[in-house]
């Protein structure tokens, strides 16, 4: 089978096909490319890869509270757990400002899960009652005053506490990014609803361990060990193990 049949028959040639008709069909219609707040089209920023650095990133968490965690479907409450402290401490290694809000804290969610508050000594968690993060204005002007335009979220649920601000953030002009393995859901069905709809608002998809080496950049950097350490990824141990063994 030649690769047309392929894409035919598997449907993507049709996504395909409608996605290059997409910006003539906008012609067609008198419309013009979708603009982001700086007056850069959309399709350009896809395009083009800025990295997450120490300068331009901020970490925002919301609602890692323990009665939402028991909730969740999508990953086990310990991998979960480990996956939000690790890009915590790390984010915190690097020095990236970080702004933690819960929701409904004395009421229906309960708090922020302990190590997560353990892992963030001397940050305020901002409580409120708006379902995005963003309406709240104390969470907003926190996000404003780090002066970063490129926002990473973690939340639950990953549907609405990730995706909302992040989407938010999109119409407002910064870069978002959602590190999916620090967020988590109530069902699949949930999950990839929120995946989808967030990649159709422009927002960047990826893991934990990803985004804070792509911030360390440089594994010569002093703060490496220290990142690579409260990472704490399983398969790192078994990596150094195989490179102190080959050493002797």
């Amino acid at each position: 089978m030649d690769r047309r049949s392929f894409l035919q028959q598997t449907g993507l040639g049709a996504a395909a096909a409608a996605v290059a008709a997409a910006p003539s069909l906008a012609a067609a219609a008198g419309q013009s490319p979708r603009k982001t707040k700086a007056g850069t089209a959309m399709s350009d920023q896809f395009m083009t890869y800025t990295p997450l650095t120490q300068d331009n990133a901020a970490l925002v968490l919301v609602d890692h509270q323990v009665g939402l965690m028991t909730g969740v479907r999508d990953y086990s409450t310990g991998e979960l757990k480990h996956n939000v402290v690790a890009l915590a401490k790390a984010a915190r290694i690097l020095k990236l400002p970080i702004v933690v809000t819960t929701t409904a804290r004395d009421s229906m969610w309960g708090p922020t899960f302990p190590e997560l508050v353990e892992a963030l000594p001397g940050i305020q968690i901002i409580d409120r009652s708006s379902v995005n993060a963003w309406d709240d204005h104390r969470v907003a002007a926190a996000i404003e005053a780090t002066g970063r335009r490129k926002l990473i979220f973690a939340g639950i649920s990953l549907e609405v506490c990730a995706a909302f601000p992040a989407m938010t953030a999109i119409s407002k002009g910064y870069e978002s990014y959602v590190a999916v393995d620090a967020s988590g859901t109530f069902s699949e069905t949930k999950r990839q609803a929120g995946l989808l709809r967030m990649q159709q608002a422009g927002v960047i998809l990826s893991d934990y361990g990803t985004l804070l080496v792509e911030i360390l950049k440089d594994n010569a950097r002093p703060e490496a060990g220290p990142v690579y350490g409260a990472m704490d990824m399983p398969w790192a141990v078994l990596v150094g193990q195989v490179a102190k063994a080959y050493g002797k």
